[in-house]
Order: C-alpha cells, then sequence, then structure tokens
C-alpha cells in the first residue's frame, strides 16, 4: 500500500468518525489509529518501542 493510499484511508476513516461521532470520537478513532501504526512498526522492527519509552523517560536522547 503506497503512503497516498493509506493517507486518504486514514483521512476517510477519521473523516466517518467526525460526522458518525462528532469530536470526540473523531479524538479516540485518531488516537487508537496511531497506536495501531506505533505498534505495527514495532511488529515490522521498523520501531525499538524500549528507545521509545526511554525517550519519553528522559532517560536518553532521541536523536
Amino acid at each position: 500500500m503506497t503512503p497516498v493510499v493509506a493517507g486518504t484511508a486514514a483521512g476517510a476513516v477519521l473523516a466517518l468518525a467526525a460526522l458518525a461521532f462528532g469530536f470526540w470520537g473523531f479524538l479516540l478513532t485518531a488516537i487508537f489509529m496511531a497506536i495501531g501504526a506505533l505498534l505495527g512498526r514495532a511488529a515490522e522492527g521498523q520501531l525499538d518501542l524500549g528507545a521509545v519509552l526511554d525517550a519519553l523517560r528522559g532517560r536518553r536522547s532521541s536523536s
């Protein structure tokens, strides 16, 4: 799936959530999509969740 197709699909899902459930439904859908994307990248090995958590805790730099 190309980034353009993925972005279009994500936009369509968020638009439908906003129309059907209002602002809070839109926000909750966006949060769950972001969590799903992070977990998907971690499953593919493209993201080290331990390093991300350490950077968020201030234990080491994210750079």
